[in-house]
């Protein structure tokens, strides 16, 4: 049996298992990295209503996203001006993102939308945890 209450910490590389749904749903940063090893990483994610991720494009990574809670619209396209994939996701829906693919998702529902997300190589830094409203100017 799995932990259903993670202390957010990144747990990586070391060998680790944990309920990432409930994880997600309960993280209320915008992202807390969970766990980075040397070929993935594992992120949970905290969009208010209204809020995106942010249209971007990692060039060198795969991404999986999966819906925990709430309602979203995803967007994908080979250029920031080119999105030709949009798909409406809810819990439970996948999302897979090739490398070099322009990709947003906006929260389009009235609560919260919780997500976790896998990078494949890792992305961010060891252990980095963003606060769910950065400073002004801040980047993601």
């Amino acid at each position: 049996m799995t932990n259903r209450m993670l202390t957010i910490a990144d747990k990586g590389p070391e060998p680790f298992a944990a309920h990432l749904a409930s994880a997600a749903e309960q993280n209320m940063n915008y992202r807390a990295v969970v766990w980075t090893g040397r070929n993935i990483q594992v992120t949970i994610m905290h969009l208010n209503p209204g809020e995106d991720i942010g249209l971007e494009a990692h060039p060198h990574l795969d991404q999986f996203l999966r819906i925990e809670s709430g309602q979203g619209l995803v967007r994908m396209g080979p250029s920031r001006d080119n999105l030709t994939f949009a798909a409406q996701v809810g819990p439970g829906d996948a999302v897979m993102v090739p490398a070099g693919t322009w990709h947003n998702l906006i929260n389009t529902g009235r609560r919260s939308l919780h997500l976790s997300s896998v990078y494949g190589p890792p992305d961010h830094p060891h252990g980095e945890i963003v606060p769910l409203h950065p400073a002004p100017g801040a980047e993601y």
